[in-house]
């Protein structure tokens, strides 16, 4: 890919990596990318959103600099796509998890009720879409967590589980991550604009 349009996203923070892969698309529709970023979680979001573009992905290391390898055939190169998922037309609950705990005063308690939160999640059939896990939420997601289970089974009957990119890193926890995809700010301004019904715990 040596005549790849290379895309320095050096320095940015979430969720500019994205946006910028996003508007490049949209203005050169180039058929190789080259993506310069310095982070492990800018390097799986904008991987992960290229490959939902239509490309084939692959990443490598350079020192303290990754790069992203992007390509897809001549006639496949369009403008960038718009989020389609087909089954969200008919599940458009999406929960927004800002904790590992419900409620304050008692951080055991606090635990149990998150527990219970998730258990209970599935009684909502086919409307739930999206589970996204910001800020302290993301501890859910890592080993060893009670709830990470809870999280696993909803995975499994369909449900996406989003967990905020910046907040691993943040934690140092980006390598520890057992379930969902990790995703960006876009992501989830994009997931909470197109739920019908938002439940933030």
């Amino acid at each position: 890919m040596s005549d790849a349009l290379t895309l320095s996203c050096l320095g940015l923070p979430c969720p500019q990596p994205v946006l910028k892969c996003k508007q490049c698309l949209a203005s050169q529709a180039p058929t190789s990318l080259r993506v310069l970023v310095d982070n492990g979680a800018a390097l799986q979001n904008v991987a992960r959103f290229l490959a939902s573009q239509g490309f084939a992905v692959s990443s490598e290391a350079d020192g303290a600099v990754f790069v992203v390898h992007a390509t897809r055939p001549e006639a496949q190169a369009t403008a960038c796509r718009v989020e389609s998922d087909p089954g969200a037309m008919a599940r458009k609950t999406v929960v927004f998890i800002t904790s590992d705990t419900i409620g304050r005063g008692d951080d055991a308690l606090g635990a149990k009720l998150m527990l219970n939160f998730l258990s209970t999640l599935p009684e909502l059939g086919s409307a739930l879409w999206r589970v996204v896990l910001v800020n302290n939420g993301v501890r859910l997601a890592i080993a060893g967590q009670s709830c990470l289970e809870k999280l696993n089974a909803l995975s499994t009957l369909g449900v996406q589980i989003l967990v905020c990119g910046t907040c691993l890193s943040h934690f140092g926890l980006l390598e520890q991550k057992q379930v969902g995809e990790t995703t960006n700010m876009l992501d989830v301004v994009t997931s909470l604009d197109l739920a019908s019904k938002v439940i933030q715990v």
